[in-house]
């Protein structure tokens, strides 16, 4: 059983609650590979999905993972919504919530929103990503995939590369990993790593093939153009040919690491093709995985709804 009632972000998870989710996705994922994937688990659930950005991965994985626990699933997109109209959040939620909802799952531009939203509603909530802050479900499945693919998380070298600054999902996975006893580190140009981030305890490198040669792990960030409002580096270009991974430098290490990508990837830039569809990549085990991770995170907190 969960200690929250919600799933707001890693930060307010202590590790066991962590293994629990690992532990219970590795269950749900034997269940979706067998031939009938369905489970009865959550009937007569009702699950919003309510959305204020853009999302496919994220949206498309919550909405299988609800179905396959044979929840009800209703789908909100901002939109095409009376957000456009200028309806403020709780009275969105609200709304929603008067049709007899028992679980929220929201994605939000602003940081805090799904906190916000958890103090003002009775159903229990799930962060699908909160602007530049946490993206709990992301970091989950991170762990449940290096966890596969290596046996342990604890004592393994992750480095994070990318834009660390706009990313909600290196924020959730170095409290995740940490928590599960990895080391972290972050490599990016100096205008994309924030500037306290070793305050957090992770190494930062601005070099990317020492951090390769240091790490077992490797999980390349997309550059977020959609939320940089000034040039941070000169061009993409210039981007890909200091921090891009390509198969030559890939080949040249003196050790075999794993690249992970947490989507959508932007091919020849943070990450070739070549390396996306090598054998050391588990990109799309990743996706995999996501849906496992959220049905074992939905069970959890369905288990905590008030009948």
């Amino acid at each position: 059983m969960l200690k929250s009632p919600h799933l707001l972000g890693i930060k307010d998870l202590d590790e066991e609650s962590i293994q629990l989710i690992v532990k219970t996705a590795k269950e749900f994922k034997e269940v979706l590979n067998r031939p009938i994937k369905k489970v009865p688990s959550l009937r007569d659930v009702t699950i919003a999905n309510v959305f204020f950005e853009n999302s496919t991965r994220t949206r498309l994985s919550f909405e299988l993972a609800q179905k396959r626990l044979s929840a009800d699933v209703v789908n909100f997109s901002a939109a095409s919504s009376s957000v456009k109209k200028g309806e403020t959040l709780v009275d969105t939620v609200n709304n929603i919530l008067a049709m007899k909802v028992d679980m929220v799952v929201m994605r939000h531009p602003n940081p805090g929103a799904a906190k916000f939203l958890s103090q003002k509603i009775k159903a229990r909530v799930v962060n699908a990503g909160d602007g530049t802050h946490e993206h709990p479900t992301q970091a989950l499945l991170d762990a449940f995939s290096i966890q596969e693919k290596l046996g342990t998380v604890a004592g393994k070298k992750v480095v994070i590369v990318g834009d660390i600054l706009h990313s909600r999902v290196a924020l959730s996975n170095i409290y995740c990993l940490q928590k599960l006893g990895a080391e972290v580190m972050v490599c990016g140009p100096s205008t994309l790593i924030p500037k306290y981030i070793d305050q957090l305890g992770v190494k930062v490198s601005h070099n990317l093939r020492e951090a390769l040669e240091w790490c077992d792990v490797a999980n390349m960030l997309r550059i977020q153009l959609e939320r940089q409002d000034i040039k941070f580096f000169p061009s993409l270009r210039e981007y890909a040919a200091l921090f891009g991974l390509d198969k030559a430098l890939l080949d040249s290490l003196s050790k075999e690491i794993i690249i992970m990508h947490p989507g959508p990837i932007n091919r020849g830039v943070e990450i070739s093709s070549d390396v996306a569809d090598s054998k050391q990549s588990i990109i799309l085990d990743q996706v995999e995985n996501g849906v496992a991770v959220r049905m074992a995170v939905i069970y959890l907190l369905a288990a905590k709804i008030e009948r």
